[in-house]
């Protein structure tokens, strides 16, 4: 998307694939009400926001918010070309179940998606410099477009 990029192509299976994330002061209010409520003794929760959005929904999400007009290209997983392929197993999903905490502590998120997506989006943009270059391979983004289908 910073690149500006005319899509982002994943696997099918990556592209439904769900795990659960959380804005970092989200959690840091989580923890802290588990810390302090004399009802957590004892207790694990998990934490996440709800609902879990697949990977592809994630992405779509991260575009309304920046504004980038590309697409998100899903491929069937034996067409993705080799330079795309990610080393994981995208079969298992890691939602975790956060009813838990939101039903015994009255957990809810303090930071909205949309606000903590703008402040994640700020800080990885000033922080790019501090990483070594990620940049996908191009070519194979480009050999990707030319297979797919959205």
């Amino acid at each position: 998307m910073h690149d500006d990029g005319p899509a982002i192509v994943l696997g099918s299976t990556h592209a439904r694939w769900r795990w659960s994330r959380g804005y970092v002061e989200n959690v840091a209010a989580a923890i802290a009400r588990a810390a302090v409520d004399e009802r957590a003794s004892g207790w694990i929760y998990n934490v996440g926001a709800e609902p879990v959005a697949s990977e592809a929904e994630w992405i779509r999400a991260l575009a309304r918010i920046t504004g980038w007009a590309g697409k998100v290209l899903v491929l069937p997983d034996d067409d993705l070309p080799l330079a795309l392929q990610q080393p994981f197993d995208f079969a298992q999903h890691l939602e975790l179940d956060t009813a838990r905490i939101r039903r015994e502590l009255g957990y809810d998120e303090t930071v909205d998606e949309a606000e903590g997506l703008r402040g994640t989006i700020d800080w990885e943009l000033t922080t790019l410099h501090e990483v070594p270059d990620l940049r996908l391979d191009y070519a194979a983004q480009d050999e990707a477009l030319q297979l797919g289908v959205e």
